[in-house]
C-alpha cells in the first residue's frame, strides 16, 4: 500500500491529478519561484532585451538591491535568466531571458495584466474586509 501512495498522483482530481505525488514538492518549489512577485517583474522587464543590473533596478519599482541580487541569482540558478559578464574596463554584466523563461513570459504577462485590471476591485474588497474585521 505504501508503494501505491508514493507512486500515485498528487490528487484525485483537478490540475494536480496527473502529477505523480513524488514530483509535487519540486513543482511547488518551481511555482514558488516563478510566482514570486519579484521574479514575475524581473522576467517581464527583461522581455524587451538584456539589461544591466542598475537598469534592471530602475525598471522594477520598489525592489531593493538585496532582493534584486537574490532574485537574479535564483533565476540564473533555475535557467530562467542568463548572466553574461564582459571582460571590459569597467566590467559590464548583462542579464537576459532564456528560451525557458520566454516560454513562461506570456503567462506572466497575462497575470500582470489581470492584476492591473482588477487592482481597484481587490482594494475595495480588502477595505471592506478590514472594516468588517474592525466591527467584530
Amino acid at each position: 500500500m505504501e508503494v501505491t501512495a508514493k507512486t500515485g498522483s498528487a490528487a484525485s482530481r483537478g490540475p494536480c491529478a496527473g502529477i505523480p505525488a513524488e514530483q509535487m514538492d519540486f513543482i511547488r518549489q518551481v511555482l514558488e519561484r516563478v510566482g514570486d512577485k519579484w521574479s514575475v517583474l524581473v522576467i517581464a522587464v527583461l522581455e524587451a532585451g538584456p539589461l544591466r543590473y542598475t537598469e534592471l533596478q530602475h525598471q522594477v519599482p520598489g525592489i531593493s538591491q538585496r532582493m534584486l541580487t537574490l532574485t537574479l541569482r535564483q533565476l540564473v540558478q533555475d535557467g530562467l535568466v542568463t548572466r553574461t559578464a564582459y571582460a571590459e574596463v569597467p566590467p559590464r554584466v548583462e542579464y537576459a531571458l532564456t528560451p525557458l523563461s520566454r516560454s513562461l513570459n506570456d503567462i506572466l504577462k497575462s497575470l500582470l495584466t489581470w492584476a492591473a485590471e482588477h487592482h481597484d476591485e481587490i482594494r475595495e474588497h480588502r477595505a471592506a474586509a478590514a472594516t468588517a474585521a474592525a466591527r467584530s
